[in-house]
C-alpha cells in the first residue's frame, strides 16, 4: 500500500522530529473532531501521527470547500509564525481517530530561534507548502472544471494510490459531494464528468466511494502535467 507520504517528516531530520515529539503533547483525538476554527487565535500547531485531518474553508453563502486532507506526518495549522496576532486560516476536523502531538506555537518560536539549523529546515518545508498550494492554485485557474478534476484525481493518485494490476486504486473513499468540495464544483457537475471518464475507460467508480484510475496517462496528457516533483504533487 502506497500511503499518504509524510510530507512533513521527509522535508526535515530524525533530530529535528524527536524534538518536535518533546515540545508537544501527544493527544488522542476522536473522528470528528474539531482542532481548530477558521478565524480562531492560532496558539498550536498539530503535528498528526497515524491520523487524517480535513482542511476546509466555508464561503459566505455557506459553500464548504476541502482545501487539503492531511495524514501521518504532515504540520496542521502553521499559517506563519513570528508575529503578535495569528489566526487559522481554514477549520481542520479529525477524519480519523488517532494521535496528535499537539504544540504550542510560541514555544515553537522560542525553540527555532535558539536552533538555526532547525529553523532553516522548517523554512524549507514551509517553502515547499507554499509550491504545492501554487501548483493546485495553477491548475484551477488555467484548466477550468475539468483540468481541476483531473489535477485532484492525479494527487490523489500520488498521495493515496495502491498500484495493481488494472490500474491505481485511490485508497482513500470519499462521495461525489466530497469529490466535489475539493474543487468548488456542484455534485452534478462531478457526477457527469466522472461518468464520462467512466464511460473512456480511463476510470472505475468501486463500491464504498473508491476510485480506480486505469489510465493515469490520459489524466496527465489532457491536462498538460508539468511533471511536478511527487512531494508538491499531493492532495
Amino acid at each position: 500500500m502506497i500511503e499518504k507520504a509524510a510530507t512533513f517528516a521527509r522535508q526535515i531530520s530524525p533530530v529535528f522530529l524527536q524534538e518536535l515529539h518533546a515540545l508537544g503533547t501527544n493527544v488522542t483525538y476522536c473522528k470528528h473532531d474539531v482542532l481548530f476554527l477558521d478565524g480562531d487565535t492560532a496558539r498550536y500547531i498539530y503535528l498528526l501521527a497515524e491520523s487524517r485531518v480535513k482542511l476546509t474553508k466555508t464561503t459566505l453563502d455557506g459553500k464548504e470547500l476541502t482545501l487539503e486532507v492531511c495524514g501521518e506526518g504532515d504540520l496542521v495549522g502553521v499559517c506563519g509564525l513570528f508575529e503578535p496576532e495569528l489566526h487559522y486560516t481554514s477549520t481542520a476536523v479529525m477524519l480519523s481517530s488517532g494521535p496528535v502531538f499537539v504544540i504550542a506555537r510560541d514555544n515553537l518560536e522560542k525553540f527555532l530561534l535558539q536552533n538555526s539549523l532547525f529553523l532553516a529546515e522548517f523554512l524549507r518545508w514551509m517553502g515547499m507548502m507554499n509550491r504545492r498550494m501554487q501548483s493546485k492554485f495553477r491548475d484551477l485557474l488555467l484548466h477550468g472544471k475539468q483540468g481541476a478534476l483531473y489535477s485532484t484525481l492525479i494527487r490523489m493518485c500520488n498521495t493515496y494510490g495502491v498500484p495493481n494490476e488494472d490500474g491505481i486504486c485511490i485508497n482513500l473513499p470519499m462521495t461525489n459531494r466530497e469529490l466535489a468540495q475539493f474543487i468548488g464544483l456542484t455534485r452534478e457537475s462531478v457526477n457527469r464528468m466522472l461518468a464520462e471518464l467512466k464511460n473512456q475507460n480511463v476510470i472505475d467508480l468501486l463500491p464504498q466511494g473508491y476510485i480506480l484510475v486505469k489510465d493515469l496517462a490520459y489524466l496527465k496528457e489532457t491536462i498538460h502535467c508539468d511533471q511536478c516533483q511527487p512531494e508538491i504533487c499531493q492532495l
